[in-house]
């Protein structure tokens, strides 16, 4: 069983950026896809980024070039880079492996 464990979350105003963490028990090569969920209250949860084992990405659209999935394969870590953050975007961030192993949740709070 893959071990994730998300941080970076916090409180930021609207604008702002923030840098989520998701360090892996195992090598990232071995159990992409990787993906990063959120769940606002009262919300499903939804696909906010992925990437695939040969390195495409894929974006919910209302994060499209404002949010950045990518990798550090020495440091088994995958990481979101979330800029011009809106309210909407408030919602526990989730790292996913293999559409099948969660990490415990990161909240993200935006204010305005």
């Amino acid at each position: 069983q893959v071990r994730l464990v998300e941080s970076g979350g916090g409180l930021v105003q609207v604008g702002g950026s923030l840098r989520l963490s998701c360090a892996a028990s195992a090598s990232i090569f071995g159990i992409t896809p990787m993906a990063w969920y959120r769940q606002a209250p009262g919300k499903q949860r939804e696909l906010v980024a992925s990437l695939s084992r040969g390195g495409g990405t894929n974006y919910k659209d209302s994060v499209k070039g404002r949010f950045t999935i990518s990798i550090d394969n020495a440091k088994n870590t995958v990481f979101l880079q979330m800029n011009s953050l809106k309210p909407e975007d408030t919602a526990v961030y989730y790292c996913n492996a293999m559409g099948t192993c969660w990490g415990q949740g990161t909240q993200v709070t935006v204010s305005s």
